[in-house]
């Protein structure tokens, strides 16, 4: 059974903090299986971050805004206090 995680946040978050928690992703026994990653958030350069996660690859790219942040995670035996910690959230 899949189940999601998401959470809205007005955090500041870099391209490369971004990418760097996506990869994160890929550790099972941390963060349970991830089988889907998408979100947006406010850039600290005040560019919107778009990312999209699958196990295969990461895309993450400058967009449109929004009025505020939001990460979702979709998957089975999801941690939601480690990926809390993992996006400082």
């Amino acid at each position: 059974m899949f189940t999601s995680w998401g959470v809205e946040t007005a955090k500041k978050f870099t391209a490369e903090e971004i990418k760097n928690a996506l990869k994160e992703l890929d550790n099972a026994e941390k963060y349970g299986v991830i089988l889907r990653a998408k979100g947006i958030v406010e850039g600290t350069d005040g560019k919107w971050i778009h990312y999209d996660y699958i196990p295969d690859g990461i895309d993450v790219r400058t967009g449109g805004a929004d009025v505020t942040g939001r990460l979702c995670v979709i998957g089975s035996d999801i941690n939601e206090e480690n990926l809390k910690a993992l996006f400082g959230v």
